[in-house]
């Protein structure tokens, strides 16, 4: 009799367990059908894989271009000119609004990899700020990617005025851009077809006379395309004076952006700066 008592109390323990388990793995289910829910809702399954394709920038063949995929964004650096050709990277909503790593976890670096990359010396005493390409603002999502945003060939020298004045403010504007819709891809450098008149340090580092970005929002409904070009220097009436269409940048650059879209889409877009819609609260 106590035999089976104490069986019984073996059966009642192993479905007790049994349940415990269970109940487990039903949360552990739901949480992630939640997470998953959430992740569907913020941001489209395919956007990982398209949004290579939307970075992608076709150049001129007779301009030198050393290509760098680093933490968060990728660069065609110029070993001619000593600055990038173009830093292309994606925004998404989360990144937009992380704060995990800070400008402290950065310092200013040769990229040791590039034997053609800027120095320090090259800047020192130069009259011109390190103008970051992507901003260290962008990359608070990820210690590396802040480091990477650092590197030298990520820069290019830029009047303070430009650098903190509309410049910084187009930059802000892009991370309340990519909150509002979800991710957006970013395009910008130097104007390199412009005479160059001036250079810094040993190195003759190019000082550009003009720099541009291109901001496509492809989640957007419907998807919508702008491009801005600066004078190095202040910006009177603020960066939304600069606004312009991305065949505009196009045309002065020499470069084919966004080729990744459906030609009719690319072709809308790409001939329309709707300021009204971009510049909306």
């Amino acid at each position: 009799m106590a035999r089976r008592k104490s069986k019984n109390r073996n059966v009642k323990r192993n479905l007790a367990y049994i349940f415990f388990i269970s109940l487990i793995i039903i949360g552990l289910w739901s949480a992630c059908e939640t997470q998953k829910n959430a992740a569907d809702e913020e941001y489209p399954a395919s956007a990982i894989s398209e949004a290579e394709k939307l970075m992608a920038v076709e150049i001129p063949d007779d301009l030198k271009s050393i290509y760098k995929r680093y933490e968060g964004f990728d660069l065609s650096f110029n070993p001619d000119h000593k600055v990038p050709n173009y830093v292309a990277w994606e925004l998404t909503r989360a990144e937009a609004r992380a704060q995990e790593a800070s400008r402290k976890d950065g310092a200013f670096n040769p990229d040791v990899t590039v034997d053609s990359s800027p120095t320090l010396d090259d800047y020192r005493n130069s009259g011109f700020d390190r103008g970051h390409m992507c901003p260290a603002g962008d990359m608070k999502w990820d210690v590396q990617a802040m480091r990477d945003c650092f590197l030298l060939t990520n820069m290019c020298p830029q009047a303070h005025s430009l650098n903190s004045g509309a410049w910084k403010s187009l930059e802000e504007t892009c991370r309340d851009w990519a909150v509002r819709d979800s991710a957006i891809i970013i395009i910008c450098g130097p104007v390199l077809t412009d005479k160059i008149t001036r250079t810094i340090g040993q190195g003759k580092v190019t000082v550009p006379e003009r720099f541009f970005k291109v901001v496509l929002a492809p989640y957007a409904n419907p998807p919508r395309a702008i491009g801005f070009v600066m004078p190095n220097s202040a910006v009177r009436g603020g960066y939304q004076n600069t606004a312009t269409t991305v065949d505009d940048i196009e045309a002065i650059t020499g470069y084919d952006f966004f080729a990744a879209l459906p030609d009719d889409l690319e072709n809308k877009i790409e001939a329309t700066a709707d300021t009204r819609t971009w510049f909306k609260r």
